[in-house]
């Protein structure tokens, strides 16, 4: 395994770590009025193939071992299924997890290569190809960038089929065969939907790019600024791509996000939408925003769109965005807006000259 970041970082020695039992697959009473049934499991209890890459951040288990590498999920069995599965390319938060399993949605979060981001493709300026290959070796496993050497067993794809594999024998009344082919051997993506916020947007965009699925919910994202794949011919249809962003996200500000989504022509999908004036469904847009007084902290307002601690909420406390969260997954994806033209406040072309982030 090598890296190649154009970096002078020593080559460390992979470090794998032997699977254990399962940490605890945590499900909620059946009679209780928490109907959520939630997973949690380690990808090396779920396959020994599994490997770390400290060369990237991308470790099994910490300096001071511990694991790192628990994977999340949630399912309620009584909400009636609407045959998706949402794949969530971040951090664990129960809240989003908890909301997306009560509207009949299963969700899991494997363990997959997103910390590399501050280690490679820092090149001044960067190729505009450099942070979208490495997004998809690392979402595939399979030999999309030289900068990177990511083992299919290590990839989201691979990890995410071998998770539900996992859950369908842990618990088959959660119906997380609906997501398997008939082999098991591959999930059928045109039943799955890729999520994420900030980078994870950005990945779930970029993999879209290249396998078809069901929809892409992308949250504060994406961005990879300069960058070129956003333009590059889609396997998933554009007006499966939903984004909600807050205005005073650096992404925004600096017109990332917006040139990503004219990018992936989602302008022809209806104008950007703020929701804070605009009920929904939105004019059926597929690029959202918010303006949310967050105080001028734009931390805040990049994590806002985001179901969890830093999410608007109103005077009694209950998310304001929840009507927004609910549209983003569930929206009919053949109910669009009308086309509008292109901003020309949304730059285009890569700005060689500067090093995108």
């Amino acid at each position: 395994m090598m890296l190649r970041c154009g970096l002078n970082i020593a080559l460390l020695t992979v470090l794998i770590s032997p699977p254990i039992g399962r940490l605890r697959a945590a499900a909620a009473d059946e009679g209780s009025t928490d109907r959520i049934v939630r997973f949690q499991v380690r990808a090396s209890h779920i396959d020994s193939r599994v490997r770390s890459y400290p060369e990237i951040g991308f470790v099994l288990e910490t300096a001071d071992g511990r694991p790192a590498d628990r994977q999340h999920a949630a399912v309620d069995p009584t909400a009636a299924s609407r045959g998706r599965l949402v794949i969530w390319l971040m951090g664990y938060r129960r809240e989003l997890f908890d909301r997306l399993a009560g509207w009949g949605l299963h969700v899991i979060q494997p363990h997959y290569a997103r910390q590399w981001f501050s280690v490679c493709c820092q090149q001044r300026p960067v190729d505009p190809h450099c942070r979208g290959n490495i997004r998809l070796e690392a979402a595939t496993g399979e030999d999309f960038s030289s900068d990177v050497h990511i083992e299919k067993p290590d990839g989201m794809t691979e990890r995410s089929v071998r998770f539900v594999r996992w859950l369908n024998a842990q618990h088959p009344q959660g119906q997380w065969n609906q997501f398997l082919n008939d082999t098991e051997s591959d999930l059928r993506w045109e039943r799955v939907i890729v999520a994420g916020a900030s980078h994870g947007a950005t990945t779930a965009a970029r993999f879209a790019k290249h396998r078809r699925v069901a929809r892409v919910v992308m949250l504060c994202g994406p961005r990879d600024q300069y960058q070129q794949w956003q333009a590059l011919p889609s396997a998933t249809p554009p007006e499966r791509y939903f984004g909600f962003s807050h205005v005073l996200d650096a992404g925004w500000t600096g017109h990332h996000y917006c040139r990503s989504w004219e990018m992936l022509g989602l302008h022809r999908f209806g104008p950007v939408v703020n929701v804070d004036d605009t009920a929904p469904p939105y004019g059926s847009s597929r690029r959202l925003v918010t303006a949310f007084d967050v105080g001028g902290d734009v931390r805040r307002a990049h994590t806002l769109v985001i179901p969890g601690p830093s999410a608007a909420r109103g005077a009694d406390g209950s998310a304001i965005h929840t009507d927004v969260w609910h549209y983003l997954f569930t929206h009919p994806v053949e109910q669009t807006g009308r086309p509008v033209a292109r901003d020309p406040a949304c730059v285009v072309e890569p700005q060689t000259a500067a090093n995108g982030n």
